[in-house]
């Protein structure tokens, strides 16, 4: 549904400022004197990096207060976003295991008892503002629990009905735990914006990550960005790949494509021109503005296809160092950056074991860089990718970025066999450091040996 204001004669262009001086909402003038808002990301996502939590699994206790002791933490780690994972009442009738699903959302205005209270998420919240963080919430519209509140208050219209008239659950799928929504159904839509506007006014959360997005109408999520917008400028990332939904509803996308070519080269399944034909055709694809979300894992990865180290092995490090520094945004999924080495169960308790805090030493400069760096912030604040050695080259990709005085060189041997890879540094100048190793480039060598699934990454 679109919702425009009609321009009165004299009117041909407005523009509205919010209230919050950093986020900007346009209102553009249309040939047929219509105006409509046009989404923006908010100021402070330009260089963010982003977090996912999985409450459940990421204490002991499994709750909001034993992860905010860790806050302070999170943050040194080179942190601005965190998203939790669903933190609703899980849905008991059809439920999957013991603890099911999170997914399987049971009342969208109230937060699990296991997980704590709604005064708890406030405080949770609130802190991270003070720590310069922002809160982006997992919202699962596509589907609710059986026993959801709406069907037990006779809401049953608001659902997809099967040939019988049951509510049955998404067609397609295995989901035999949560019930099909009805997007026809606009009274359904209604009360689904109230509830995230619900959390929006009472917790002041930033933002939404929206689950499965492209199984729910684009014009609901426009309708809906407007309405969340309203209240404060919201930050919107779409699990989906659709160029569409960043037109007016969504920031930032899943690069699930660029994940999936990721795990195959290190498998040996696929080669660096993969990589490059993705680069190429992402760009093609998407705009500029649109943010890319990038990742070695998530929940959904580390439950069902596996921990990082069963994908990626020895190339895991050069791969998260990939996924920080082409353009889009870097995703650490709790557990990475303190040697989370198991599939964690999705419908049972399964705590971490948090341990090998080397990789917090690997990921601390390199979120920190993605922060600093203006050549790697998101979106048209960052710098273009320019390749810098032959595509001929099936097995090392180099290039750089640059934006202003700052810039990267990248340079990567994704195989398990040492190379040397050939770079073309003309037009490139100024020193450049290597993060880790703090070795200085000489942009006059135009061969560099790798050894096997080797990267270098140098920062001017």
């Amino acid at each position: 549904m679109k919702q425009k204001l009609i321009i009165t004669a004299f009117s041909l262009t407005i523009v509205f400022s919010c209230s919050q001086p950093e986020q900007k909402t346009e209102v553009v003038t249309k040939i047929n004197d219509e105006i409509e808002l046009v989404k923006s990301p908010p100021e402070w996502s330009k260089n963010s990096t982003i977090y996912e939590v999985n409450l459940r699994q990421y204490s002991h206790e499994g709750t909001i207060e034993a992860f905010r002791n860790d806050l302070g933490r999170i943050k040194e780690l080179g942190i601005d976003i965190l998203w939790f994972m669903p933190i609703h009442p899980i849905g008991e009738k059809n439920r999957k295991g013991t603890e099911g699903s999170y997914y399987s959302v049971k009342d969208y205005k109230q937060i699990h008892s296991a997980y704590g209270t709604i005064e708890d998420f406030k405080s949770l919240v609130s802190e991270a503002h003070k720590l310069g963080m922002h809160v982006i919430l997992d919202w699962v519209a596509n589907h609710t629990a059986f026993d959801n509140i709406w069907i037990e208050q006779g809401h049953d219209d608001w659902y997809t009905p099967d040939s019988n008239g049951n509510i049955q659950p998404p067609i397609g799928t295995d989901w035999w735990d949560v019930a099909d929504l009805d997007y026809d159904n606009f009274e359904m839509r209604s009360a689904m914006i109230e509830a995230m506007k619900f959390w929006v006014t009472e917790c002041d959360i930033d933002g939404y990550r929206c689950d499965v997005a492209d199984w729910v109408p684009v014009d609901f999520w426009n309708e809906a960005r407007r309405a969340l917008d309203s209240i404060k400028p919201v930050f919107m990332l779409a699990e989906a790949e659709n160029p569409e939904l960043h037109e007016k509803a969504f920031d930032m996308s899943y690069a699930w494509e660029f994940h999936f070519i990721m795990n195959d080269v290190a498998q040996g399944n696929k080669s660096v021109k993969h990589i490059r034909d993705y680069l190429k055709g992402n760009a093609k694809r998407f705009e500029k503005d649109a943010y890319r979300l990038h990742f070695t894992s998530n929940h959904d990865e580390n439950s069902w296809k596996g921990t990082v180290e069963e994908r990626l092995g020895k190339s895991k490090k050069a791969f998260a160092v990939l996924a920080a520094t082409i353009e889009g945004m870097p995703l650490i999924y709790n557990g990475q950056e303190g040697g989370l080495n198991k599939r964690l169960e999705f419908f049972e308790k399964d705590t971490i074991e948090w341990g090998d805090w080397s990789m917090s030493d690997f990921y601390t400069p390199l979120l920190n860089l993605n922060k600093e760096n203006e050549a790697l912030w998101n979106g048209n604040f960052g710098g273009d990718i320019r390749l810098l050695n032959p595509e001929k080259d099936t097995i090392n990709l180099a290039y750089s970025r640059e934006k202003g005085n700052s810039g990267v060189i990248c340079l990567f041997n994704f195989s398990n066999q040492n190379s040397t890879v050939r770079i073309d540094f003309s037009g490139l100048s100024g020193r450049y450091t290597e993060l880790y190793e703090k070795d200085t480039l000489n942009l006059n060598d135009s061969l560099i040996a790798l050894q096997p699934w080797e990267f270098k990454l140098y920062q001017k």
